[in-house]
């Protein structure tokens, strides 16, 4: 997997430059990072892939010292599954926001 992070979207392609997985943000009013969505290409569902994505994206966010919560239900869930290895990324109040990815119709 090719890794590509952009101001709000960490995504990954394949060696043709084809879609296969993608998350993104949206800057909060305190500076803080919302994970709104999160994509696997239907391929490479049930193979682990949003997993690895949510670490490559947890690794980034820890690396820029940034902190972050998540609308999108998976990335909310990924979240609270791993509190204690990503505890230093996590906003105040995560165990508390209520999940609602965003749907677009591109995916």
């Amino acid at each position: 997997m090719n890794w590509n992070y952009e101001e709000r979207r960490i995504f990954g392609t394949d060696e043709k430059g084809e879609l296969m997985c993608e998350t993104t943000f949206v800057l909060k009013k305190n500076g803080e990072l919302n994970i709104d969505h999160t994509y696997v290409n239907p391929i490479l569902r049930g193979q682990g892939v949003a997993g690895k994505m949510m670490v490559v994206v947890a690794e980034h966010l820890r690396e820029k010292g940034l902190k972050a919560s998540a609308t999108c239900s998976y990335a909310n869930i990924w979240l609270r599954r791993h509190e204690e290895l990503y505890s230093d990324i996590l906003s105040q109040g995560t165990d508390d926001q209520g999940a609602a990815c965003k749907i677009d119709a591109k995916h």
